[in-house]
């Protein structure tokens, strides 16, 4: 991803907070099971693979979080409680904007239409039969 953008302070700086606030995220969804913890932590290596080698490092080498990301890229896979409360998660905010908050017709149609394309890619990768991540 080389654009114009890519050399920007601002632009990495963005990534940088971006990037910890998925980490802090992804860390929530460890406890909390209604929030999932690999979407948010593969989001974070995204940003910090973009903005910052140091903080990308640590993440993928963090020895509670780097499985999540490590299985992920390896092609292993996503655990199989993340996957459903992935897609649980995506139905949900995407129904409730769709059925509450969107008034526009095509939108929610094309709302719903990113929520199939999302679901059909998640069910796609291979699901690991483990629920923790190392």
């Amino acid at each position: 991803m080389k654009g114009k953008f890519s050399h920007s302070p601002l632009y990495k700086g963005i990534l940088i907070v971006l990037g910890w606030i998925s980490v802090i995220l992804g860390v929530l969804g460890i406890f909390l099971p209604v929030l999932p913890t690999t979407p948010f932590l593969l989001l974070a290596a995204a940003c910090f693979v973009r903005s910052s080698p140091k903080f990308y490092n640590w993440l993928v080498s963090h020895p509670k979080l780097g499985g999540y990301i490590l299985h992920y890229l390896n092609g292993e896979g996503i655990p199989k409680r993340a996957k459903w409360v992935t897609i649980i998660m995506i139905w949900l905010s995407i129904g409730f904007s769709a059925w509450f908050v969107v008034p526009i017709v095509w939108v929610k149609f094309l709302l719903l239409g990113i929520a199939c394309a999302v679901s059909f890619y998640i069910f796609r990768q291979p699901t690991l039969d483990i629920d923790t991540p190392n």
